[in-house]
C-alpha cells in the first residue's frame, strides 16, 4: 500500500509542481495586489486634482460615481460603464470597468483596447486606461497579469471552454487528494512521529531539503488543504463543488445561475438607469437592515442584470469576514433577482460564501492576508523541494544502475578470465606428461 501511495505522491507532485509553484509565487504577491498596483500606477489610483492642489480653499466637491459614469459615457459613446463606485476615497480616482457598445453599422461590439479606466472625481478626466488581464508585464499591466496568471495560467479558451480555469481546477483536485496522501506518508512510524515535525537545520543539504518538504507540509497541512479545496471551489464551483455540497445541503441559486447569457452582439440596452437601480437597492437594503451605504453598481449586459454592493468607500474588496452584501435586479423591469448577503442562507450557502475570503485570507483581515502571502511562498517552496527530492533520488537510482552494470561486467570479466587460464594450465600439464612419457 505504501509503495503505491509513494508512487502516486511522486507523480501527482511532479504533474502539478510547475503550476503550484507559479500559483504559489503569484498568490504571495497578489495578496497585496491593490497596494502594489497603486505603487506602480499612481495615475490609476491617485486623482490628479488632489496632487495638483485643485482641492484648495474653495474645496471643490467630488462628483458622485454615478454622475461620473454618465459623463464618461457621454464623452466616450463607444463604451458602456459596467462597474463604478458610488463615492471615491479622498484624493483617489474612481475606477470603472467598461465594455464596448454595439456598433449600429456592423451590429457587433466596437473594438476597444482597454476595459478599465480611472476617472478624476472632481474634473471627470479619464486619467488612466488599461486592458485588465492582458498578457503584458508592463507597469500598468503587471499586477492584473499576475492575478489572472494565478488562476488561469493565461491559457486561451478553446471551443468556448475556459481551459485555464478547468486546468487549475483539476490541479486543485489533484492537490487536495495529494494532501491526504502526503499526510499518510509523513507518518510511516507512529513511534517516531516527532521526526515528521522536525527540521535538521544543522545538517543542511539533502536532509534539510527533505525536512522542509515533509515537515514544512505537516506543520501547515490544514491550511494547504484549505487552499486546495477553495481553489477547486472558485474554478469549478458549478461543475464539481456544488454537486458535492448538494449531497449534504441545499444551495440557493444565484441570479446568474437562473439566467441564460446572450451573445455579445445580442445584448440590449438596460431600461433601468444606474440611479434608479441604486435607489431600489437602498430601499431594499433598509428593509433588510443594512447599516452600510450602497457603495458600487455593476451591470452585466449578457445576463441583463444589475448588482448593487453595500460597503463604505475603501472597503469594496470586503477586507474582513465573508465579504460585502450584494442585491441583484432585472435591468429591464427593476424586479429583485436575488441577493448575496454574507452570513445568511443554508449551510451550503455559507460554505460557498466562505471560499474566496478563505482563499484570499480576507476573512481574517490584514493578518489573514499576511498568512496567505506566507502560504503562497510556502507552496512554491514545497514544489521546489519536492522536485529536488525526486531529482536526487533519480540520480541515486541512475548511479545504482550504473554500479550494478559495472559489477555485472566485472563479474563476467572475472568469469571469462578464469576459463582461459585454466585451459592454459591444463595444456601445460598435459604437455609435461607427454614429454615424460616420451
Amino acid at each position: 500500500m505504501r509503495a503505491v501511495l509513494v508512487l502516486l505522491h511522486r507523480w501527482f507532485g511532479l504533474g502539478v509542481a510547475v503550476f503550484l509553484f507559479i500559483s504559489g509565487a503569484t498568490g504571495a504577491i497578489i495578496s497585496w495586489d491593490h497596494e502594489l498596483d497603486a505603487m506602480l500606477n499612481p495615475s490609476l489610483f491617485h486623482a490628479n486634482s488632489a496632487e495638483q492642489g485643485v482641492v484648495g480653499a474653495s474645496q471643490p466637491i467630488a462628483k458622485p460615481g454615478l454622475e461620473l459614469a454618465n459623463l464618461v459615457e457621454a464623452k466616450e459613446p463607444k463604451l458602456r460603464v459596467t462597474y463604478v463606485l458610488t463615492e471615491s476615497e479622498p484624493g483617489h480616482t474612481i475606477p470603472m470597468m467598461i465594455e464596448p457598445r454595439l456598433d449600429p453599422v456592423t451590429g457587433k461590439p466596437y473594438t476597444l483596447d482597454y476595459n478599465q479606466i480611472a476617472v478624476d472625481p472632481i474634473t471627470a478626466e479619464i486619467q488612466g486606461r488599461r486592458m485588465w488581464g492582458a498578457i503584458s508585464v508592463s507597469r500598468e499591466n503587471l499586477l492584473p497579469f499576475l492575478y489572472k496568471l494565478h488562476y488561469t495560467m493565461h491559457l486561451p479558451d478553446v471551443g468556448g471552454i475556459e481551459t485555464g480555469i478547468w486546468l487549475m481546477g483539476i490541479i486543485g483536485i489533484v492537490w487536495a487528494l495529494d494532501c491526504f496522501i502526503a499526510l499518510w506518508l509523513s507518518f510511516p512510524n507512529w513511534k517516531s512521529w516527532r521526526k515528521s515535525f522536525a527540521f535538521r537545520w544543522k545538517d543542511g543539504g539533502p536532509k534539510l531539503n527533505f525536512d522542509l518538504h515533509r515537515s514544512g507540509g505537516v506543520w501547515v497541512w490544514g491550511l494547504l488543504l484549505v487552499l486546495a479545496v477553495t481553489s477547486v471551489s472558485m474554478n469549478l464551483n458549478l461543475q464539481v463543488m456544488q454537486p458535492i455540497i448538494k449531497v449534504f445541503s441545499t444551495i440557493t441559486p444565484t441570479a446568474f445561475e437562473t439566467r441564460t447569457p446572450v451573445a455579445p452582439e445580442k445584448v440590449v440596452e438596460p431600461k433601468i438607469t444606474r440611479e434608479q437601480v441604486t435607489q431600489l437597492a437602498i430601499e431594499e437594503g433598509k428593509r433588510r437592515g443594512f447599516d452600510v451605504p450602497a457603495g458600487g453598481v455593476f451591470y452585466s449586459s449578457m445576463f441583463g442584470l444589475y448588482g448593487v454592493g453595500f460597503f463604505v468607500p475603501g472597503n469594496d474588496h470586503g477586507d474582513v469576514g465573508l465579504g460585502n452584501a450584494w442585491l441583484y435586479f432585472d435591468s429591464a423591469t427593476g424586479k429583485p433577482e436575488g441577493a448575496r448577503v454574507p452570513g445568511t442562507g443554508s449551510a451550503g450557502d455559507l460554505f460557498i460564501q466562505a471560499q474566496f475570503p478563505l482563499h484570499s485570507g480576507r476573512i481574517l483581515g490584514l493578518p489573514g492576508r499576511i498568512l496567505i502571502s506566507f502560504m503562497g511562498a510556502l507552496v512554491a517552496m514545497l514544489s521546489v523541494t519536492g522536485v529536488i527530492i525526486w531529482f536526487r533520488k533519480r540520480q541515486a537510482r541512475a548511479r545504482q544502475k550504473i554500479k550494478a552494470k559495472e559489477q555485472e561486467a566485472a563479474s563476467r570479466s572475472n568469469t571469462s578470465g578464469i576459463k582461459p587460464a585454466a585451459a592454459k594450465a591444463g595444456n601445460g600439464v598435459e604437455g609435461r606428461e607427454s614429454a615424460s612419457l616420451s
